[in-house]
């Protein structure tokens, strides 16, 4: 629709207005005036087709006669321009939109840093990143981070993350190899979560079962040093496998010590009350609400964040240590992204953000794409002189080629891991 009215507006003919492409046949058609609306076959969005221009139909016959007044070809560069911008215009819109509607009427809900007032509990893969236990997140490439989890995004995305770390603001740059350790891994996208007291919850068969530890003993101390929180605890289990360790609990009021070793592994077999952790985690919750223009204000931020993610995840698919492009999906990896129940806040947000996703791609300066047709444009508005057919003609050629490429790679990704994914159980 925002290539169809600009080119509406400046009388160029439209030829074909479609969902879907449909190659060979269509699934449904009707001609209404000089344009036949319908749908295609292959899911994949939508076009429509311009006579006098050089597109993905790569139909060049048209383009051998004469340019008739109706013709793409034919009007000014700056009303091509603009009707090549409609479609990005557009996927912007509906981002703002529907952020804007989200804002109005769900409002934003989101874990609020300042509340960690502990700081943050860190994975294996988030302290391999630079992140330590006990950090409280304070800017993210100089700006202040509120918002979890929009930070766990930007910090992966970031050049510099700053924290206060044991009273004294620390700035470093996240380490390549844990980020690509978080991006590989199922079960690491939580890299930071709050921190929570060691509380017995179940007890396996081990050291701490046969001792005498007990559910809903709170550990207090680990070898006579204080422990608050659970981390604090794994910590200072971490290389102490076969190891004598004193153990001091809180019972019913009392306090009491237990001695005895670490298994193999370094354990004592519990696992802590993560209804705790569950409580504690739900006291960091924020819900914003907006009255009708902050709303508004509010959703151009967030489309303007979305974008400028997106433009950092691009970056990371191209990093060697990182090899973003390991993580790329298409429709199967879209489908197991969304909720397993409906949640209309969450797929209108994943809509938002993939119409923000579809702006920046169709954005960028490859042939075959809007940003592609808008750089010739472009050119041809700062030289005066237009770009030669035969030039569009092989730039769009390998604009596609180049685009099949690229749906090849993430279709091959979808169908790889669609395959070893029951083998990885």
């Amino acid at each position: 629709m925002g290539h169809y009215l600009p080119a509406k507006w400046f009388k160029c003919r439209v030829e074909k207005f479609y969902l879907f492409f449909d190659p060979w046949f269509s699934l449904a058609k009707k001609k209404i005036g000089e344009t036949e609306y319908g749908i295609g076959w292959i899911p994949f969005g939508g076009y429509v087709k311009i006579a006098g221009m050089v597109d993905e139909s790569m139909d060049t016959e048209q383009l051998k006669q004469p340019a008739q007044p109706w013709e793409f070809r034919s009007k000014p560069a700056w009303q091509r321009l603009i009707i090549m911008l409609g479609g990005i215009f557009v996927n912007v819109l509906l981002a703002w939109g529907i952020y804007t509607c989200l804002n109005l009427f769900t409002g934003e809900k989101y874990h609020d840093l300042a509340k960690f007032e502990n700081g943050i509990a860190v994975s294996e893969e988030g302290a391999k990143m630079g992140l330590m236990n006990g950090d409280k997140i304070l800017k993210i490439d100089g700006k202040p981070a509120v918002r979890m989890e929009n930070s766990m995004i930007n910090m992966l995305l970031a050049n510099e993350i700053t924290v206060l770390r044991n009273g004294k603001e620390v700035s470093f740059a996240p380490k390549e190899d844990g980020i690509a350790h978080i991006l590989g891994s199922k079960t690491a996208k939580l890299y930071i979560t709050n921190r929570f007291a060691p509380v017995v919850d179940s007890l396996t068969e081990g050291p701490a079962k046969k001792t005498g530890l007990q559910k809903g003993d709170k550990i207090v101390a680990l070898n006579g040093k204080t422990i608050r929180f659970f981390d604090e605890f794994s910590d200072g289990l971490a290389g102490k496998k076969n190891q004598p360790i004193t153990v001091d609990v809180f019972r019913n009021n009392e306090l009491k010590r237990f001695t005895f070793n670490t298994n193999k592994e370094g354990k004592i077999g519990f696992r802590p009350d993560f209804k705790e952790a569950e409580a504690a985690f739900n006291n960091t919750v924020t819900n914003q609400e907006y009255s009708f223009l902050p709303a508004i204000g509010r959703g151009f931020e967030r489309t303007v964040e979305s974008l400028t993610m997106q433009i950092k995840q691009f970056k990371l698919m191209f990093n060697k240590k990182i090899k973003g492009y390991k993580n790329v999906g298409g429709p199967i990896a879209i489908v197991k992204m969304m909720p397993k129940e409906i949640d209309w806040v969450a797929f209108w947000s994943f809509t938002a953000m993939f119409s923000a996703w579809l702006a920046f791609l169709n954005l960028l300066p490859i042939p075959g794409l809007d940003g592609g047709h808008a750089l010739f444009t472009t050119w041809e508005l700062i030289t005066g002189k237009p770009v030669p057919q035969k030039v569009l003609e092989n730039a769009q050629m390998i604009g596609v080629i180049f685009l099949m490429g690229l749906m090849l790679l993430i279709f091959g990704s979808d169908i790889y891991k669609f395959i070893i994914s029951p083998f990885l159980k």
